[in-house]
């Protein structure tokens, strides 16, 4: 296994980190197959991975319930012995947060169900703009301070779904962070907060993880014909699971990868990858942005998230609707994208709650008729999240 400093906490982390939003399970998400996932990550440690990554709702009946995830890990740890051998990484549910007091309790019951009274890496997760504005104004920032004084967490950040200039903001807002996650990929280069987010957290000496590395598998299953054809004109062949990793550890601006992974196979692929160095040359880089501009042709539309027709007066985030719409279409797998359409945005800024009105349409750059594309993201998604 080979290793990165993760930014100014100093922590020496595996390059791969354990993700467990998708252990195995037995017939329902919240019903996680222990016996499984148990040896999953006993050889996960033994082989050099040391940083386990989990969060309050993962494996839970609803997208944001109490979930078993952290339970799971908690009792493996506490098994096995293995709590100080690895660095424990969890989120804060930051949308359940109404009032100050929230965030201790929050805290405690996942220190209970994590079986442990510290936690390594602390983070707020999956930070939205109105998510944000919330917490900061319940005094998340004094609630931090709180932690780090007491010793329950040892060093704080967040994980976001956000825009690069929000990224720098609430960066810039706490001289404490430490560690960012945020989503990256060949195909997430300008998405979210992406390259110039990583470039910033460099340049800040934050510790920077990433996460949906594969895109919830969606770069390494049913790989199309044409994209085949490209990765067979590469310089060294390699399988599409190593194209996606190697692409991220080829950046300096990468500390550590999480993979959420629901096979032994899946664990031992990952890890035999990261335990060797692999040196992307230049024509084979092209290749990738080859592979990455074949996906584009299979949008949904030819939105191109300009933002000339925001703020929509009736406040749906069209920009990020169509997003969404448009990687199913080129991913072919709405399950993943509808789990970041109703996840990342409020029900009233969701495409069903477009009145119609046009009064975007005079100001799209491609011409497209907006209203009804979001009546087309609508029947796409539906109205609830029920992809599990």
């Amino acid at each position: 296994m080979l290793y990165n400093t993760l930014g100014k906490t100093g922590l020496e982390v595996s390059r791969l980190g354990f993700g467990t939003m998708r252990l195995p399970t037995k017939g329902s998400n919240e019903n996680i197959d222990e016996t499984e996932a148990s040896a999953m990550l006993a050889y996960g440690i033994e082989n050099g991975i040391n940083i386990i990554d989990t969060a309050y709702p993962y494996h839970s009946k609803e997208l944001d319930g109490n979930g078993n995830s952290e339970k799971f890990v908690g009792k493996f740890l506490k098994e096995n012995d293995l709590r100080d051998e690895i660095l424990l990484q969890t989120k804060s549910p930051s949308w359940l947060m109404e009032k100050r007091t929230d965030f201790d309790y929050y805290l405690d019951i996942q220190l209970e169900k994590l079986q442990t009274d510290y936690i390594d890496i602390y983070l707020l997760h999956s930070l939205t703009v109105p998510d944000w504005t919330k917490v900061n104004d319940l005094g998340v920032l004094d609630f931090l301070d709180d932690c780090l004084s007491s010793g329950k967490v040892r060093h704080v950040g967040f994980s976001s779904h956000i825009e690069v200039d929000y990224l720098i903001e609430i960066l810039d807002e706490y001289p404490k962070w430490e560690v960012a996650l945020t989503q990256m990929n060949y195909l997430d280069e300008y998405y979210q907060s992406g390259v110039m987010g990583l470039n910033y957290l460099k340049e800040v000496n934050v510790g920077s993880m990433i996460m949906e590395p594969l895109r919830g598998g969606r770069l390494v299953n049913n790989i199309p014909q044409d994209v085949q054809q490209l990765w067979d004109m590469a310089e060294v062949k390699r399988t599409p699971v190593e194209w996606a990793f190697q692409y991220l550890w080829n950046r300096d601006d990468v500390d550590c990868v999480l993979s959420g992974m629901t096979s032994m196979e899946q664990v031992k692929q990952n890890i035999e990858i990261a335990s060797r160095e692999d040196i992307i040359s230049d024509y084979d880089q092209e290749i990738i942005r080859e592979v990455a501009r074949s996906y584009r042709t299979r949008l949904g539309n030819n939105c191109t998230r300009c933002g000339y027709c925001m703020p929509c007066p009736h406040g749906v985030d069209i920009i990020n609707c169509l997003t969404e719409y448009n990687i199913a279409h080129m991913m072919d797998d709405p399950k993943a994208s509808a789990m970041q359409y109703f996840t990342l945005m409020d029900d009233d800024s969701r495409a069903d709650s477009c009145v119609q009105c046009g009064e975007c349409i005079p100001f799209c750059t491609q011409m497209l008729d907006i209203p009804e594309e979001l009546v087309k993201v609508h029947e796409y998604f539906g109205s609830e999240f029920d992809h599990f």
